[in-house]
């Protein structure tokens, strides 16, 4: 985790921290719903703090296939030339892209013919 990504987490986690202070003297001296406001907030905080690590390691694994296929015969590369044709195969015919998904090739696999009912 990066500096910034650290610094966040413990904003995160000094707010979690008040607004569980809050809803337990909320529940000591207020009414019992704004304590449960409270308590569900500060499970807020505590979600970001996740997404926060599974982005920094989601940032470690790029970085990592990033230098595995840096080489043009490296590891990855075959990896990476697979998920461009995947990609490239799930894409459909020249006249769908030019039409944004209005228009379709005769001889697109995807084309579905148009009916005039309602």
């Amino acid at each position: 985790m990066n500096r910034s990504a650290g610094l966040l987490s413990a904003l995160y986690l000094a707010t979690t921290t008040g607004l569980v202070w809050t809803a337990a003297l909320t529940l000591r001296d207020g009414p019992a719903w704004a304590a449960c406001l409270f308590a569900a907030a500060s499970l807020v905080p505590v979600i970001a703090v996740v997404r926060e690590c599974v982005l920094c390691d989601q940032r470690q694994a790029l970085a990592e296939m990033r230098r595995s296929t840096a080489a043009p015969g490296g590891p990855g590369a075959e990896a990476a030339d697979a998920i461009v044709r995947a990609e490239l195969k799930t894409a459909c015919c020249e006249r769908w892209w030019t039409s944004c998904g209005t228009d379709h090739d005769s001889t697109c696999p995807r084309r579905v013919p148009r009916s005039s009912a309602a």
